[in-house]
This record gives structure tokens, sequence and C-alpha cells, in this order.
């Protein structure tokens, strides 16, 4: 089989004894015991999912400084406009300053907001932005999710005399070695220099949420209201567990209580009229909600405002508090995930042709990084679709559409190992001017170039890949938990692993076991319907995507789910790869 298409090796988790134990001592069942200390938890304090357990905003630089602007402006009556980001994180984030504000006493007629059109403005407070920000008149503008590398458009919104206060999560521009902020009145990013906050991890929706948390403690010591009386911005927690986890950081200790704070309150049916109104859109149970929902069901359809629209809807169905406006919004924002779907469909074939094409011309590996443009391609949909060709090669993969004035707007996304900033900043320093505009994380990132310069970023980026990448970290692996003892094949397992928080650096349970095949058909034409004897019992299974039959007996990793049809439950496994 080629390297395109090769199985990972499966790996099994460390599991270090004492650690399961002490978890064990500390009053957490065996097998949530096991698969925590495999994850790296140490203590059970780390898994105490209080509210009291978060991280203080004291400790997050900025925030109190941000706190101290706000409430001036609040008490002042002064004008107040966000401006957001068109993904799930900048909608949610937005949500909750909007919602936040108004909670801590600031007027409705006094907050407003902007969000960019991903086609026409591009991303961050540009000199753009910030003039369709004027138009409002505001005294203060806080960005969310974007503005730390946001120059110049900081300093067109201060040569208006407009305040700036900067929250933000994503990293600093760098300019020969040297970190640039821009001249905003405050920055609360916790990736920012000097910034000793323990998580670096917080989603821009996170540290607003924070801000938000000095805010009312500001005015608490302005005896605007006394901690029993005081506005309860918990309440906030379900818009930002969703933005943490469809913006896929890395689920920390304070990241995790953030998310099972927000699901506690989802399934107790504590949510934004939207958010309900989303999860029945997307024919979920809220009740059961878990973070799968978040980043497979409501995150998408929310993005999909941003990649085909503009992100105005997506806001506005998380800020009404109309239950049928909120159904309405929520149902357009299905349609428009269903238009996503198709397009990226159409796009993700296209762009398996070319890769086919490229593997064909060079042999059965493929080249250190996946670089592919096509004129047809839909901006807002390129970053979906470098993530199914890098899941496919495992290869930091760009892709690019044409975008406004004819440039290439490019997503990125890379595999462990490869810092996929890191890696532009560096073919920004060797080929100067190649890129006109980039930023992004270690696992995602996003640039902008001419046309004729494609190429030599091509060649750039797969230089900068055969130079960081070495056959270990080119080789697919599958890290799983091992197998799993026949006691805890039961609905109330999955239950249980269910109600925990799992996502990006907390992966959710994988098992790996020996099993014998013993009937496989195909359904829907791409998918394998398998009936398994694992551990001396008959299982059901399914492995989507897969169409190629599996020999009499084979070791296979897969998740547990439940499967519900005419008032009956039973588990089945869920197939991710064999080895």
């Amino acid at each position: 089989m080629s390297a395109a298409g090769a199985s990972p090796t499966l790996t099994q988790r460390d599991v270090p004894p004492r650690v399961a134990w002490a978890l064990e001592e500390a009053g957490v069942p065996p097998l949530l015991a096991r698969l925590y200390a495999a994850r790296g938890v140490r203590s059970a304090d780390e898994i105490d999912d209080a509210l009291a357990r978060l991280l203080p905003p004291s400790e997050l630089l900025g925030a109190q400084g941000a706190a101290r602007l706000l409430a001036d402006a609040i008490d002042a009556g002064q004008r107040l406009c966000i401006v957001a980001d068109y993904d799930c994180d900048g909608a949610t984030a937005c949500a909750v300053a909007l919602r936040g504000l108004a909670m801590l006493g600031a007027a409705p007629d006094t907050l407003g907001y902007v969000v960019p059109d991903r086609a026409i403005h591009g991303y961050g407070l540009t000199p753009a932005i910030v003039d369709l920000a004027l138009a409002q008149r505001p005294d203060v503008l806080v960005t969310v999710d974007n503005g730390i590398a946001s120059i110049e458009g900081v300093a067109h919104a201060r040569a208006h005399d407009v305040a700036v206060v900067v929250t933000d999560h994503h990293l600093p521009a760098r300019v020969a070695d040297a970190v640039v902020l821009p001249d905003a009145n405050v920055i609360v990013n916790p990736n920012q220099p000097d910034c000793s906050f323990a998580s670096k991890n917080l989603a821009g929706v996170g540290v607003v949420f924070y801000v938000l948390l000095a805010l009312r403690s500001e005015l608490r010591e302005r005896g605007r209201f006394t901690a029993a009386t005081q506005p309860r911005l918990d309440a906030l927690l379900d818009l930002v567990a969703l933005g943490t986890v469809a913006d896929v950081v890395r689920l920390d200790a304070n990241n995790r209580r953030l998310v099972a704070q927000g699901l506690k309150r989802i399934r107790a049916g504590r949510m934004q009229a939207g958010v309900a109104a989303l999860f029945a859109a997307a024919g979920r149970d809220a009740s059961r909600a878990s973070g799968f929902d978040f980043g497979f069901a409501i995150g998408p359809r929310i993005n999909a405002a941003g990649r085909l629209s503009d992100m105005t809807l997506g806001i506005e169905c998380l800020l009404t508090d109309d239950a049928a406006r909120a159904a309405e919004l929520a149902q357009r924002l299905d349609a428009m995930n269903r238009e996503r779907r198709q397009v990226e469909t159409g796009m993700r074939e296209q762009a398996e042709a070319t890769l086919d094409a490229l593997l064909g011309s060079v042999g059965a590996e493929p080249p250190s990084a996946l670089v592919i443009y096509d004129a047809a391609f839909h901006e807002g949909v390129v970053g979906i679709v470098a993530s199914r060709l890098k899941d496919r090669v495992h290869r930091p993969t760009f892709v690019f559409a044409r975008g406004q004035g004819g440039l290439l707007k490019g997503s990125g996304r890379s595999i462990p190992g490869f810092h996929l900033r890191d890696a532009l900043d560096l073919v920004s320093k060797r080929h100067p001017g190649v890129l006109l505009r980039f930023g992004g994380h270690a696992m995602a990132a996003g640039c902008t170039l001419a046309e004729d310069a494609f190429a030599l970023f091509d060649g750039a980026l797969q230089q900068v890949a055969r130079e960081w990448l070495d056959a270990a970290t080119l080789s697919r692996t599958l890290p799983t938990d091992g197998p799993l003892a026949a006691e805890h094949f039961n609905v109330e397992t999955v239950r249980a692993i269910d109600a925990e928080v799992w996502g990006q650096a907390f992966e959710a349970p994988v098992w790996a076991d020996e099993v014998d095949v013993l009937t496989q058909r195909l359904v829907g034409e791409k998918h394998l319907k398998l009936t398994l004897r694992h551990a001396g019992s008959v299982r059901e299974a399914i492995w989507f995507g897969r169409s190629e039959p599996l020999p009499a007996r084979v070791r296979l990793a897969y998740r547990l789910s439940v499967d519900e049809y005419n008032g009956r439950q039973r588990v089945q496994m869920v197939v991710e790869a064999a080895g």
C-alpha cells in the first residue's frame, strides 16, 4: 500500500501504575483512572472541574488593565464596539463579550459589533474594518480572537481617537526575530511576552471570558454590586465551551474545566436560545451533550456562515433570546452547512485527483509538504480540504484559492512535530516579500501571496519540511488505550466516557484488540459493516469510509458508541484503523 494510504502504526499509551492507583484512591473509577493517567493527569485536583479551580484572572497579563478601561467606559456611557472574527471561536467570543458587557451594566444602545467578511476584508483588525466600525461612532474597540498582529489597524483606530483593547490568543507578529505588538491601549493575550498565565491554550472566547471576570471584580470593588448580587457570568459558559472545542485548542486542565462547566449547563437545559436551536437543527440531544457535538455538529454549522457568507448570521443566532428567531437562524445555518459540505466534497475530490496525479509522478512517497491550488476552489473551504488531505497523506498541507484582487489565500494544517506558523516565518525570512500576510498556530495557519509566487512558496515550504521532518515524524501512528476488558463493553461505560471532556491533546479513548471477522459487507457504498468476535462475544462494528475487505483475523483500533434504534440501545465498535 502506498504511503498516501498506509495504515497507522498502533501504539499503546503508557499508564503509570502509581498514578492510576492514586487516582483510584481519590475516588476515580478504575477505567477512568487508567485513561486519565495515560493522558498525563497526575492528581485528582487536575480533573476537579469546579469553577473555583479556574486559574484566577489576576494572573492574565492585561486583564486588570482592560477591566479598568472598560469599567470607566461603562461608567461614562461610552460606546463599545466588538471586532469579531469569522469562525466559531470568534462568533462565540463576540456573543460572550456583548452578553457579558450588558450583564455588567453597559447600556444596550452603547454596544455594537462588526465582523469581517472573509472574502472582502480578510482576517483581523485591518484599517478597512476600523473604518467599518467607525460608522458606529465607538469610543472603544474591543477585538475578540484577533488583533495581536493588527499593527496598522490599531494605529488607524488610535489616530481617530478610538481606544483599543486587544483580546486574542494567537501568536504575535515577529520582525527580525523580535516580537512586535500593536500600540493598543491594553493587550490581553496569554501568548504575549511577559504573560505568566499558566494556560497558554485559552481560545479567543476563553480570553474574553477572563476579561469579563476581571471586569466584574473591578466593578465590585467600585461598589457597583456585592459578591452576593453580582451577575452570574457562568451563564455564558455554554458559549465558552462551544468556542473552545470548536477552535481545537489544547484541552489543558483549565480549558477542560471551562468545557466541563459549559457541558453541565447544556445537559441541564441551561443554555442560550441559539445553542438549543443549533442542537435541535443538528438532531443532537442536548441532555447528552458532549465535546464531540461541539466539534462535529454545532461548531461546523456556525462556521458555515463565515465560510460561505459572513458570520453575522452565526453571531445573531447566539445573541437572540427569542426561541423562534433562534430556530429560524439555526435552520438557515443548517442549510448553509449542507451547502458547505457539497462545496467541500467537490473541492476535495478535485484536490485528491491532483494529489493522485502528483503521487503518480513522484512515486508512492508523498512530498515532504503538500501545496495545492486551483482557481476554482472556494476560499471559505480551503482549511477543511487541507485538513482532509493532511489526514490522508500525513504531511503538512496548504490549500489555496483565489481571493479578492487575484491574490491567493491559503489555509494550512500540520502534523505533530511541524510548527506551521514557525515554518511560514522561516519561509518569509528566506524569501522576503513572497508572503504578503501570514499567521496562525503550530497546527493551523494561513497566508496570502501573489499567484506568480505560488511555485516559489511551494518549493520553499517543502524545503523547510525536508529539513525539519524525519522518518519518525513522517510515520503515522495512532495512540491507543490497549485492549478493552469484556466487562467494560456496555452502555454504562460508553455513557461514563461520553460524560467526560475529551479533545485536542486529551484525546477520547481508542481501544485496540485482536478480533475475528465473522461477516463484512459494504453499506452506503463506502462504509464497512462488520460482525466481529471480540473477547469471546459477537460484536457489531462499522468502519466509516473503508471499502477494502479485512482479513479473517485482525487487530483493530476502535472507539465505542451507543446505537439506538426503536428504543433499544446497543454498543457498537466504530473502527478507526487496523494494524
